[in-house]
């Protein structure tokens, strides 16, 4: 996993969701529960692996939703967040916390009904290796997005400091025939980057969102955003 050691230190998970998921990052953080959940549907009574769960955005709503969700993660202080979150929330479901590796999932086969990882494709040292692992584990579906190679990420891509990778629409179609996943849906997102969002009051946020959303959504302005979210089955 790329950018390992910055990803787990104490004060970087702290600071995750202040940084990533305030001011104008409440609409991605939105926008995202928002293709997770429209992924799965009906969420109740589904058991839910979350791959790289951090702080447990997802793994906390899903259980609030009624399913039963483990939550993995390689950062024991992003699972200290996590755990902290879940005692807050009043859960419907079932939620546990395992401190483990992506690239070798201590599950048998076929172990989830779903198996989703969100803001972690982008980091796989071998993403058909990690894709493969994915479906190993899941008996039905497995979710997850990318950063698109062709959008305004790739601007300030180069500065990040975990050195993520971008995908085009046709590696990651590559991958799904690789590992035997057929494509459900997929949805494209954001024309304008992530990091120009977290920068900004949420109101004007909220103005430059509308504008990204009016833009968006036809085949040639798809080309060009930043995020993808993948739904797919097991063939």
């Amino acid at each position: 996993m790329k950018g390992q050691e910055w990803y787990q230190a104490d004060d970087v998970a702290e600071e995750y969701d202040d940084k990533r998921f305030s001011k104008g990052g409440q609409l991605i953080d939105r926008r995202e529960k928002q293709a997770v959940l429209e992924a799965i549907m009906p969420v109740e009574d589904r058991t839910i692996l979350e791959i790289a769960c951090g702080t447990g955005r997802f793994t906390v709503m899903l259980a609030e939703q009624g399913a039963d969700v483990v939550g993995l993660d390689i950062s024991a202080a992003m699972l200290h967040q996590g755990r902290a979150k879940a005692q807050r929330a009043e859960l419907a479901g079932t939620l546990e916390f395992l401190r483990g590796d992506a690239g070798r999932l201590p599950f048998p086969d076929d172990h989830f009904d779903t198996v989703i990882a969100m803001r972690f494709f982008h980091l796989a040292d071998d993403p058909e290796a990690f894709l493969r692992e994915m479906r190993r584990v899941a008996s039905e579906q497995v979710v997850f997005d990318t950063f698109n190679r062709f959008s305004s990420r790739s601007i300030y891509n180069w500065a990040l400091p975990m050195g993520s990778r971008l995908y085009s629409k046709g590696e990651v179609s590559t991958l799904l025939a690789k590992t035997n996943l057929t494509l459900v849906d997929v949805e494209d997102d954001f024309l304008l980057p992530y990091g120009l969002y977290r920068a900004i009051p949420n109101g004007l946020a909220s103005s430059l969102r509308s504008i990204d959303s009016a833009l968006g959504g036809h085949p040639i302005t798809d080309h060009a955003a930043s995020v993808s979210y993948w739904n797919t089955r097991l063939r």
